[in-house]
């Protein structure tokens, strides 16, 4: 399984692998405690509605990961891959001049 994520990622060592992973972790993490703190900033209670809450997550969560992949990618060492993830990953939200047929 690990061998998998090599070959896709164009991944040489094990311990580049290793550290890619400890920073996907660390970075989960880190989002969920930016969250919280904007959670607490905004004044959002748990008695808050849904429908306020889940728009909020997203808005706050998504941005916050990807700003914290980078940085947290960076201190580790491996900011070329994470930018090329970044821009794999993000480049499903860019507009695409597709003919309508």
């Amino acid at each position: 399984m690990l061998q998998n994520f090599k070959n896709k990622w164009n991944i040489k060592s094990n311990l580049q692998l290793f550290i890619i992973l400890v920073v996907f972790s660390v970075t989960g993490s880190a989002a969920l405690v930016v969250r919280k703190f904007a959670f607490q900033l905004l004044g959002i209670q748990p008695g808050t509605s849904f429908f306020i809450k889940v728009p909020l997550y997203i808005l706050i969560l998504f941005p916050s990961y990807h700003f914290l992949l980078l940085i947290i990618g960076t201190m580790a060492g491996q900011y070329r891959f994470f930018y090329a993830f970044q821009k794999k990953s993000l480049s499903f939200f860019t507009c695409k001049n597709r003919k309508l047929q």
